[in-house]
């Protein structure tokens, strides 16, 4: 296998070309795509759609959804706190799963 940036000769299992540094992407490894929900469209929907519960829908907690939606986020507090929560990454989706940084 040849470095499709500077044409070295790199082993099959290399991850960089030792001579240009380039990342190689090894075609016959599948890669694994990260599950769950992106962490900052969940950020953006709790801050700016927080009062409404959309963040809650959009994560799959629809019941909890629906209570923040009949309580206006709980006054505001259950919405400052999901968005602290989503902050420090402790914010977890209805199945369990922690948010996704892309």
């Amino acid at each position: 296998m040849f470095c499709p940036n500077c044409g070295n000769e790199v082993s099959e299992n290399a991850i960089i070309c030792v001579k240009c540094g380039v990342g190689l992407k090894n075609q016959n490894k599948i890669t694994e795509i990260p599950e769950g929900k992106d962490w900052l469209v969940t950020l953006l929907l709790c801050f700016f759609l927080g009062y409404l519960g959309i963040h809650r829908f959009y994560t799959g907690s629809t019941g909890i959804g629906v209570a923040q939606l009949l309580t206006l986020g709980g006054c505001g507090i259950w919405v400052l706190v999901d968005f602290i929560m989503i902050l420090t990454n402790s914010y977890t989706d209805g199945e369990g799963k922690h948010l996704v940084k892309s």
